[in-house]
């Protein structure tokens, strides 16, 4: 593992423990600095994706920034969604899974990038009910598990759009991340697509960023983060999907 792979992974970390968008970066990190192939990336990501959701975890848990009774629904749909995700990832073509996580950067750029420059949040008038969380956990599982980007890229935009109040939506997507990264794993180890030795280097050094992070956060406000955090996700995806066009074009 290169140096520059190292810092870029424990940044992952940390904006995964502050506020939950930053899982995305890794994929293409792997891909472009580290030169390994998309359908190998994947399975890399998620495995280590196991560490970053037990550590934020705890720290919200301990914050009571999670609700049990939420995450227990969210599981529900999440765990089959992952498995199948998984398995169904070597009959995605590469191109394509880049060019979702290019979309997901942006979406979850943009979308972070409105929240800060929003005075008051808009209040809820009541918690999503089973059937729709459930239907949450089977999206973000399903998507998390064939993009590599984590539940809480997935998961945190819709929770808070549905009403949910930030610091607990980030919550409940360090919970969910823990089923849907250990179950992807699962469907990618019966594929044959794990290489755990790498995967587990950057789990320890992830762990560590998200512990930083998730403690952070609960401490300074964190809106200036998130507008940095938004904009280079914009920039970031936006080059990657132009990028992918452009190898498009050529090959044509």
């Amino acid at each position: 593992m290169s140096i520059i792979l190292a810092v870029i992974t424990f940044i992952v970390g940390l904006l995964i423990g502050a506020i939950g968008i930053g899982g995305v970066l890794l994929l293409p990190a792997l891909v472009y600095l580290g030169g390994i192939d998309v359908h190998t990336a994947v399975p890399v990501c998620m495995l280590s994706f196991v560490a970053a959701g037990i550590v934020g975890s705890i720290v919200y848990a301990r914050h009571g920034s999670i609700r049990t009774d939420l995450a227990a629904w969210l599981c529900a749909g999440a765990v089959p969604a992952a498995f199948a995700g998984a398995l169904a990832l070597s009959w995605v073509p590469a191109g394509l899974i880049m060019a979702l996580v290019a979309l997901l950067m942006i979406f979850a750029g943009v979308d972070a990038l409105l929240k800060t420059f929003r005075k008051t949040a808009p209040a809820a008038t009541r918690l999503p009910g089973p059937g729709a969380l459930v239907a949450l956990g089977f999206v973000t599982g399903f998507g998390s598990a064939l993009t590599g980007t984590g539940g809480p890229l997935i998961m945190v935009p819709i929770a808070i759009f549905l009403g949910l109040p930030v610091l607990l939506a980030v919550g409940l997507g360090m919970a969910i991340q823990v089923p849907i990264a250990a179950f992807a794993t699962l469907g990618n180890w019966l594929s044959g697509n794990l290489e755990a030795g790498l995967a587990l280097g950057l789990a320890a050094i992830m762990g560590v960023g998200v512990l930083l992070g998730a403690l952070v956060i609960h401490r300074v406000p964190g809106g200036q983060l998130r507008r940095v955090v938004a904009g280079m996700l914009i920039l970031v995806g936006t080059a990657l999907l132009i990028r992918l066009l452009v190898q498009q074009f050529a090959a044509a």
